[in-house]
């Protein structure tokens, strides 16, 4: 349970919003938008923003404001709009601060296997929502969620985001959803990064945007019970992830489309 909702229950639960915090501006503006559309759908809203990304290409590449501006500002919008908040942590040390703010903890990808991260997050008595990293199989996540049981802490989410497939691109294998599903996580599908192209642009991530809903929507039907979205109100001019992330304009009617599904699996029982 979390702010009086149940992730993974008959309502659709949504972790949506910009990649970083590049303003207090923006990420008022998408959550404001964000909270009136699930509200009227009758969806679950989390507001899902970082506060700092340390996995960037390159130095030049943009991070957010660092971890005091930047939660403060996730602190504003969890106030202002009266919202549950998830935001990653790279560092140990971070894991303290951003439970001051976040109902959710999350492990990035690239750092899932990473004991003390994970433990510094189980800690912290927060859910913790562990991405399935890029090079592990669905049944690579047990040992990792392992060691957030074995923290004392059962408040668990895994997010498929696609596995590395070659270089430079990323492929779903739905089947990880009902792998993972029966371990007795609930799953998050990331549809956003599962649509990155990872070094696409030498020094940057690329990413194809057109099949974000094409993939959030089969991983509904696979039976997956949460949706991630980067959404952002101009993608094109995003500092960080803009390929792969939803246009704030096209919001409502996808979130509409996508609670439809949702909706017809959870009431046929799949």
């Amino acid at each position: 349970m979390l702010n009086k909702f149940e992730i993974g229950g008959s309502k659709l639960t949504v972790l949506a919003g910009p990649c970083a915090v590049e303003s207090k501006e923006i990420c008022f503006e998408v959550c404001e938008k964000l909270k009136k559309i699930t509200d009227k759908l009758g969806i679950n809203y989390i507001f899902k923003v970082s506060f700092d990304k340390a996995n960037r290409s390159s130095l030049s590449s943009y991070r957010g404001l660092g971890v005091e501006e930047g939660l403060s500002i996730i602190e504003e919008v969890k106030k202002k709009y009266n919202v549950p908040v998830v935001t990653d942590i790279h560092e140990v040390f971070q894991a303290e601060l951003a439970a001051k703010v976040a109902d959710i903890i999350q492990i990035p990808a690239f750092l899932c296997r990473q004991t003390d991260l994970v433990v510094a997050a189980a800690k912290t008595g927060k859910i913790v929502n562990i991405k399935k990293g890029q090079f592990l199989s669905p049944y690579q996540i047990k040992p990792i969620a392992k060691k957030v049981l074995e923290s004392g802490n059962d408040k668990i989410l895994i997010t498929e985001r696609g596995s590395s497939f070659g270089y430079g691109n990323l492929v779903v294998d739905m089947r990880g959803i009902k792998i993972i599903q029966d371990m007795g996580y609930p799953v998050v599908f990331d549809a956003t990064h599962s649509v990155q192209l990872p070094g696409g642009k030498d020094e940057s991530s690329g990413g194809e945007r057109q099949f974000v809903p094409l993939l959030a929507k089969a991983a509904l039907a696979a039976g997956a019970r949460v949706l991630f979205f980067e959404i952002h109100p101009n993608p094109d001019i995003a500092k960080c992830d803009g390929d792969n992330m939803i246009p704030l304009s096209e919001a409502e009617k996808l979130f509409e489309e996508l609670n439809k599904i949702y909706k017809a699996v959870y009431h046929a029982g799949f």
